[in-house]
């Protein structure tokens, strides 16, 4: 289920909100709790109910481990609560692995040895992913004695609260097991509600407006043309960036919005990111509870910038790699972690130089080795990826027929003049669509800052009301980007 589908925003959530509200003010408190954790795992069951067991296994092998780890006694134990901890991050490291990995190592060993194995084709479990590095923190966190839950509802709703279910943000089990406690938070808060709707509004027309409309010509220029020229490269590339962008971000946006009318704040997840000027502040605003899980769970425990200079340099480019796995089994994955990776070191290395950049130049350089990145990202396969390069960079340059008069002088150095972005299916409309793509993302505040200045007044509601009425459009519905990872 979508949260950008009528059966969602009609059915689902309505129907799910009243009733949960309704049982909490019956204080039945235990039973919305109940209620609250079967609508999210009917809402993850959507797609196929085949991923249930999956989830339920993963929950309580996990929460078994995460309570022995929190009242772990040294002498009625056979293992050190290392070793446990460790059969813990094996297993779930171990379940991802194999769904998600599994086809793409045998294909890498077939070519390297030679051999026939054969793949297994398996299905990759959606939200495996997000609720795999959520648990391991939350093993992590009982091994830190981090961790005060022991009861297995509480952290069903944990792990399965379907607003931050499928593409996270990433949460810590101390952050959120408090809100769900909070008394106050089991009654209908109309501040809270009327946050919540515009927040979740502007998302929506963050995701069906902009980013499904950009969707149309990156698709085109990736993975429908067999070639492209340099202003068609250009703009599939662009088209990528901001359908990422816009998609990524009203996920995150429709997610907190669904959480605030539950009176749960989830953690921000997105601060405008293509505001960057540097790689590392782009990692600070993008995707941030991965950031933090990255940093906390992988980087530091490599030893972080603990270990010497040069250390620091291989556990920064290791992480990022690792980060580029995480988001696919691909090579082109991989490859777009170590860019971050080796971009993360310059920068370090820069830092250390104790120089600084021009503010204009810094994020010209930071938005497009972003952009330049996100091609590999994005293509299916290697050939996609050298297509956009190549276009972009060493494409014919053609202009439209109408300027041919006024610049023919060009014509000497390869400028041609005749039909333009036919590869990618658009006008001079993309245009438009880009240069309003770059105002709003660089000149406007973002949705989280908007939500510090909310007031329940005329002007909010009127953009409430226009946000919601992308609903109109919702045919053309698709799923988040993030699903895929």
């Amino acid at each position: 289920m979508l949260f950008n589908s009528y059966e969602f925003i009609f059915l689902f959530f309505p129907i799910t909100f009243f009733i949960y509200f309704y049982l909490n003010k019956k204080r039945l408190t235990e039973i919305s709790k109940g209620f609250l954790v079967f609508s999210s795992l009917f809402f993850y069951s959507w797609w196929n109910i085949a991923y249930l067991p999956l989830i339920l296994i993963s929950m309580l092998f996990n929460y078994t481990i995460g309570n022995q780890l929190s009242r772990y006694e040294q002498k009625k134990r056979c293992c050190t609560r290392k070793k446990l901890l460790a059969i813990g991050v094996i297993f779930n490291l171990g379940l991802l692995g194999y769904f998600k990995y599994s086809d793409f190592f045998i294909e890498n060993f077939n070519t390297v040895f030679a051999t026939g194995v054969s793949l297994l084709h398996l299905a990759l479990p959606l939200a495996i992913s997000f609720y795999t590095f959520q648990q391991i923190a939350y093993l992590v966190d009982s091994y830190r004695k981090e961790t005060k839950e022991y009861d297995f509802l509480n952290y069903a709703v944990f792990v399965t609260f379907f607003p931050q279910l499928i593409a996270g943000p990433i949460v810590h089990h101390a952050e959120m097991m408090p809100q769900f406690a909070n008394i106050r938070n089991k009654i209908k808060n109309y501040h809270n509600i009327a946050l919540g709707l515009f927040i979740f509004s502007m998302g929506l027309f963050k995701k069906v407006v902009i980013a499904d409309t950009f969707a149309v010509w990156a698709t085109n220029g990736f993975d429908v043309a067999e070639k492209l020229e340099m202003i068609e490269a250009w703009a599939a590339s662009l088209s990528y960036t901001f359908q990422l962008y816009f998609d990524f971000s009203g996920y995150t946006d429709m997610a907190i919005g669904i959480a605030l009318l539950f009176n749960i704040k989830l953690p921000i997840n997105f601060n405008s990111p293509y505001k960057a000027l540097s790689i590392q502040d782009f990692w600070r605003r993008w995707h941030m509870t991965l950031s933090r899980f990255l940093k906390d769970y992988v980087y530091i425990p490599f030893g972080g910038n603990r270990k010497g200079e040069i250390r620091t340099y291989i556990n920064l480019f290791t992480t990022f790699l690792l980060g580029g796995l995480w988001h696919g089994a691909g090579w082109t994955f991989i490859f777009w972690g170590s860019l971050h990776g080796f971009a993360l070191v310059i920068h370090r290395a820069w830092q250390k130089l104790g120089m600084r950049l021009p503010t204009i130049f810094a994020w010209f350089i930071t938005f497009n080795f972003i952009n330049i990145s996100w091609v590999f990202f994005r293509a299916k396969e290697w050939d996609d990826a050298l297509k956009v390069l190549h276009g972009m960079f060493f494409g014919v340059l053609i202009l439209p027929v109408p300027l041919a008069e006024k610049l023919e002088f060009l014509t000497p150095y390869g400028v041609k003049f005749g039909n333009w972005l036919n590869a990618v299916n658009a006008d001079r409309e993309i245009f438009v669509w880009i240069l309003v793509a770059f105002v709003t993302v660089l000149f406007f505040k973002n949705s989280m800052q908007l939500r510090s200045s909310f007031k329940p007044n005329f002007f909010y509601m009127v953009s409430t009301v226009l946000f919601f009425l992308s609903i109109f459009i919702l045919y053309r519905k698709s799923e988040f980007i993030y699903f895929n990872f």
